[in-house]
């Protein structure tokens, strides 16, 4: 259940906490129910024309070719929310044109809906409870390259948007499963130290699974808790 704490930014009088169990489910179920409903079954990973299609359901439009150098070079994904309307999202065009992008482009996506997901009824909030001609009736989140999969928890809005980005993108019941059969074949338990040859394995299955970069699946698998920056896990056997 979602708790609310002062924001220490000022960009609100109160901000809302969420667990990162929290976000898992609601993620997973966002994804479940919109790949059953739209082929009939599960399957990852999530095609990257399926994930625009879900931007699609929650968005008043989405523009994967928008020209964001106006805002930094380095810019890649903008999600504007505007009282009394649907938020709208833009993939820079440079990313999405960019062939050699595509594990970038799919984070990007998932990241902006973590924004139009999670964020969409705070800034209604703000907008409903502001006076109407003593404050913007829009604002825009823009989201730079470096803080589109892992930013830091003092950063809390970025931080929901990377964390979800990851469960939209590698929804956590299906790493689970994927973990536990890695370390049946390699007789382990706990977790695996980052930097270990089996790491590195590991982390190769998550990517080629689900279809991210290899930064997006270790960070993915840290935070799940499978991955670890300590000592590994003796063999069982």
């Amino acid at each position: 259940m979602v708790r609310w704490f002062r924001d220490p930014t000022g960009r609100f009088h109160e901000r809302p906490h969420y667990e990162a169990k929290e976000i898992d489910n609601e993620c997973e179920g966002i994804v479940v129910r919109f790949l059953t409903k739209l082929h009939g079954r599960v399957s990852y990973p999530v095609a990257t024309d399926d994930l625009e299609k879900l931007i699609e359901t929650k968005a008043h439009d989405l523009d994967m070719y928008a020209d964001l150098l106006a805002d930094d070079a380095d810019v890649e994904g903008v999600t504007r929310f505007r009282r009394s309307r649907k938020p709208s999202v833009e993939i820079s065009q440079s990313l999405s044109e960019a062939e050699n992008r595509k594990n970038r482009l799919r984070t990007t996506l998932t990241h902006e809906f973590g924004h139009v997901h999670f964020h969409d009824s705070l800034f209604q909030m703000k907008f409903s409870s502001a006076d109407l001609f003593a404050k913007p009736n829009d604002e825009r989140i823009v989201c730079k390259r470096d803080r589109m999969i892992d930013a830091p928890v003092v950063d809390w809005m970025e931080w929901q948007a990377c964390y979800a980005s990851g469960a939209f993108l590698m929804p956590k019941s299906a790493v689970v499963q994927m973990v536990e059969e890695f370390r049946r074949e390699n007789n382990l338990a706990g977790e695996i130290a980052v930097g270990h040859e089996l790491s590195a394995l590991l982390m190769g299955r998550v990517k080629e699974r689900f279809d991210v970069s290899g930064d997006a699946s270790r960070v993915r698998l840290i935070k799940l808790g499978f991955l670890t920056t300590g000592r590994s896990q003796e063999k069982l056997f």
